[in-house]
């Protein structure tokens, strides 16, 4: 008889196993090897992906780097800027072709001679 409820409770689980979705654990299990923390990214990854407006956020970001060159600014194409070539010429921009520079130090040193 023991036989028959054991075999009726694993066919009952068996029956039962397509419809128990059990949940994921809601924190990620981080792993140490070799003294080394490793987190499980694809565990981040989905608690990450769970923002409702994460959509919009992507296709604003997609938006932002479709900005065509003409509207860009200067100094994220590589072009060099007033102000950009003010502050590497110093107070000679506009006057001279050489940058200045501060004058060469004397040869002081703190030890004695």
């Amino acid at each position: 008889m023991k036989q028959w409820t054991k075999m009726a409770a694993g066919l009952g689980l068996l029956l039962a196993m397509p419809w128990a979705q059990g949940e994921e654990a809601p924190g990620c299990i981080e792993v140490t090897v070799g003294g080394y923390k490793t987190p499980d990214y694809n565990c981040l990854s989905r608690q990450m992906g769970n923002d409702p407006e994460a959509a919009t956020a992507a296709q604003r970001a997609q938006e932002a780097m479709n900005v065509p060159v003409n509207e860009r600014a200067p100094n994220s194409v590589g072009l060099a800027t007033p102000a950009a070539t003010g502050v590497r010429m110093g107070n000679t921009f506009g006057t001279s072709v050489k940058p200045q520079r501060p004058p060469v130090p004397a040869n002081t040193s703190p030890l004695p001679k």
